[in-house]
């Protein structure tokens, strides 16, 4: 998800990274301090102090940021789940969990961390904040209360992957313990939200609120992709959980023999029966496979004269799997690569086809008969 992040440093043991897109973030919550926030709060500094008030302002805001997520990591390793990382990135932070909450609870208690630590930062800030005074410490920390207020209250508005939505969906699976369907009805709740801070945001903008308009129809893109993405993700999940390749492949493929050619290819096998993707067999070995990016580099007019054994592509790992893989890992690799078909084999011996239209076709059929997971 972060190509472009930086390891920072290791905090209770989790991986603390910065993506390059918080650098544009950082760089905008600088500018906006030190020529709009200070200048009106502290009047009488001049420009290096408003800069440096800025950046420590700025830096104050990425201590916050990490704990808001570290927060989350801890409770879900108390859980025992995986914690890929931290990573700060354009739109905040995000604490990469490796799989999803295994109940309800757990999805609660994960979710309301984060705005709890958010709250009590907030709380601690406006303390000391009350204790410095009305000078330069005091309205950083007064800044800094009063972001980590908005962080926390923007995070539980119930509109999914935000932390309130996450809520919600624990909510809605704990009354029906269909985690699928909950995620459903929060995923839809963030789209309504995504859109209604599109709509804000393009309005601001003709209204003439310029970047801060920009920013919210940004924020609400972001969520509205998260928010799809995440469903999408889940019904995947649980619609191939448990499945192997052979259960969905396509068995006793029409084949192809090295001594083809690539016309007969495609009238008497593509065309004939509708498929782009052909194995190559030979005496019962399986030797790989033709498809129609591979005839497709040889002139039309070559093709009767040329042989499927001149140009098929071998087998190899990245285009075989065994029929016990996991549903989810061939698509995974499919997904991961180049190839959106792979040759089902035992050794040498050819057992089926599996493309990635056999997965989704699956997956749309458990969608649309709703089968949800229950826990």
């Amino acid at each position: 998800m972060f190509s472009h992040s930086v390891r920072l440093f290791d905090l209770f043991g989790f991986e603390i990274r910065i993506d390059a897109s918080w650098l544009l973030i950082a760089a905008l919550i600088v500018w906006s301090l030190s020529s709009g926030y200070f200048p009106e709060v502290l009047p009488g500094l001049d420009a290096s102090g408003y800069l440096i008030l800025s950046v420590v302002a700025m830096l104050g805001l990425f201590g916050s940021l990490i704990l808001h997520e570290l927060a989350h990591s801890l409770v879900a390793r108390r859980y025992g789940l995986g914690v890929g990382g931290i990573t700060l990135f354009l739109f905040g932070g995000v604490a990469q969990l490796e799989d999803e909450p295994k109940s309800a609870a757990s999805e609660f208690w994960i979710a309301i961390a984060g705005p709890a630590m958010s709250f009590a930062l907030a709380g601690a800030f406006g303390l000391l904040a009350m204790a410095a005074g009305g000078g330069v410490a005091g309205m950083v920390l007064s800044y800094l209360a009063s972001i980590n207020l908005i962080l926390a209250v923007f995070n539980l508005v119930p509109a999914f992957p935000l932390d309130g939505g996450r809520v919600l969906r624990a909510w809605l699976w704990n009354r029906s313990g269909d985690v699928l369907e909950a995620t459903r009805k929060a995923s839809t709740a963030g789209v309504v939200f995504a859109l209604a801070l599109m709509a804000l945001g393009l309005f601001s903008v003709l209204s003439g609120g310029g970047v801060g308009g920009i920013w919210m129809g940004l924020i609400g893109l972001f969520v509205l992709n998260a928010s799809r993405g995440t469903y999408q993700h889940l019904v995947t999940q649980t619609s191939l959980r448990g499945l192997r390749v052979s259960e969905l492949m396509t068995p006793n493929p029409f084949c192809a023999t090295p001594d083809m050619t690539l016309a007969d290819l495609a009238d008497e096998v593509m065309l004939a029966h509708g498929i782009s993707f052909v194995p190559v067999v030979e005496a019962g070995v399986l030797l790989g496979h033709v498809d129609t990016a591979l005839m497709r580099e040889v002139p039309r007019t070559d093709w009767g004269v040329t042989q499927v054994g001149d140009i098929f592509a071998a087998l190899s790992e990245d285009t075989a799997v065994r029929p016990d893989l996991s549903a989810e890992e061939a698509l995974n690799l499919m997904a991961s690569g180049p190839q959106r078909k792979l040759l089902v084999a035992e050794g040498r011996s050819l057992v089926g086809v599996l493309s990635i239209r056999d997965l989704m076709a699956h997956i749309a059929i458990v969608q649309d008969l709703g089968r949800g997971t229950r826990r």
